[in-house]
């Protein structure tokens, strides 16, 4: 077999598709975000990001920087290995118990990211309840997805945030058998938010566990960050609150927080923490600081929510259409994956406007979206300088409008 022309041949069909995943070579500026240089061969380009998951700016935050200054000047840079072999740093410690209080959990436990943190613990649980069966949201990530795989356990899968079709799908599973609902608060894509409430609900009724993956929701809602849960006074009724400290905490790494036993359990049996090099202390440092400012500090929060408004209303007003939802969210709805593609390498070449386009499979055919993240830290000319340069190429495409 000819394996470079099998690769190339369905790398064309990406392309004719229109589904082509293409990065973009980009440097931000330190303490100016939402600058970035792009490059682009041997040109550069200044450009502003509004697609970045670092929802609030805290990749630049001085106190986070310092934080990781001083770490690396403590300790080097490198963890040096795993947790058991290299031993687990004092910054590892201070960040698990800094998590374990924003939740209100009795511990928590840290991976390298938040796909690890999903797939790891889904996984270890799924495979080593006796007889578990997981109940998993129809929409949720393929970490927990592939977590869920990777555990071999029986999954049955839950129209998404269909608090009924959870209930009826419960009602035909053994009682005696261990079961774990998994399901997001804000979903990514979309984003919609999860009923937790009535999901916990339905879980306490057949005595299930409750998985809630909250990354798109730390550090954003609650009134010191915790996610959705805190912000509902909800996070004592889940059994394990996973997050990120790589979107609003501006930092890398992922983690859950539950019971003493729970978090001891995964760690002692999960390969996906066990043979894996720990996160930098530096890294762990600057996640540390910026948790304890955002359990403080609501500047941050209150002025993203400015922004993501402001920028709603524009596009009300020219009739841009864009997914309705209760989140910090915005997708613009495309619904084409070649003028979807277009429009972003417009807005990049032209505009220098940075907006990854989001075809399938992330979403399905026909739902193609320019996912924009307003942050606190984009200015009045940024939102101008936006909203008239999708307006713009919205009539170039002959792309509908909606009526207000």
């Amino acid at each position: 077999m000819d394996f470079d022309a099998f690769f190339e041949q369905e790398l064309e069909r990406l392309r004719n598709d229109g589904n082509y995943r293409i990065f973009a070579d980009l440097e931000r500026h330190a303490g100016a975000f939402p600058r970035a240089t792009r490059y682009d061969g041997e040109n550069t380009q200044h450009v502003t990001v509004w697609c970045s998951n670092d929802y609030l700016g805290m990749g630049q935050n001085e106190t986070v920087r310092a934080a990781m200054h001083e770490a690396i000047e403590k300790c080097g840079t490198g963890a040096g290995g795993t947790r058991n072999i290299s031993g687990t740093n004092h910054y590892h410690i201070l960040l698990e118990r800094e998590l374990a209080d924003l939740h209100n959990k009795e511990a928590a436990l840290i991976f390298t990211s938040g796909y690890v943190s999903n797939w790891a613990t889904l996984g270890t649980l799924g495979a080593r309840l006796p007889n578990c069966v997981i109940l998993s949201d129809s929409l949720n990530h393929a970490s927990m997805i592939e977590g869920i795989r990777h555990s071999r356990a029986d999954k049955v899968i839950w129209n998404h945030n269909d608090v009924q079709d959870l209930d009826r799908k419960l009602s035909l599973i053994d009682p005696s058998r261990p079961k774990l609902i998994a399901f997001e608060s804000v979903y990514s894509m979309d984003g919609d938010i999860a009923p937790i409430k009535e999901i916990c609900d339905v879980a306490d009724k057949h005595g299930a566990m409750t998985y809630l993956d909250e990354v798109h929701a730390v550090g954003l809602y609650g009134p010191r960050g915790g996610g959705v849960a805190e912000r509902e006074g909800l996070m004592d009724r889940l059994t394990i609150i996973e997050g990120t400290l790589g979107k609003a905490f501006g930092v890398m790494g992922g983690y859950i927080a539950a019971s003493a036993a729970l978090c001891d359990y995964v760690r002692s049996f999960s390969s996906g923490f066990i043979f894996t090099t720990a996160l930098p202390p530096a890294i762990a440092a600057g996640a540390t600081a910026s948790i304890r400012h955002l359990k403080d500090s609501n500047e941050e929060r209150m002025a993203q929510r400015d922004r993501v408004a402001t920028v709603r209303a524009r596009f009300d007003a020219l009739g841009i259409p864009h997914m309705p939802n209760p989140s910090h969210i915005i997708p613009v709805m495309v619904g084409d994956p070649t003028k979807c593609r277009w429009i972003s390498d417009v807005l990049l070449d032209t505009y220098g406007i940075y907006i990854q386009p989001i075809n399938y499979p992330t979403v399905p055919k026909g739902t193609e979206r320019l996912r924009i993240t307003p942050s606190p830290l984009h200015s009045d000319d940024d939102v101008d300088h936006l909203v008239r340069a999708i307006n713009d190429l919205w009539s170039q495409c002959a792309l509908a409008r909606q009526v207000a």
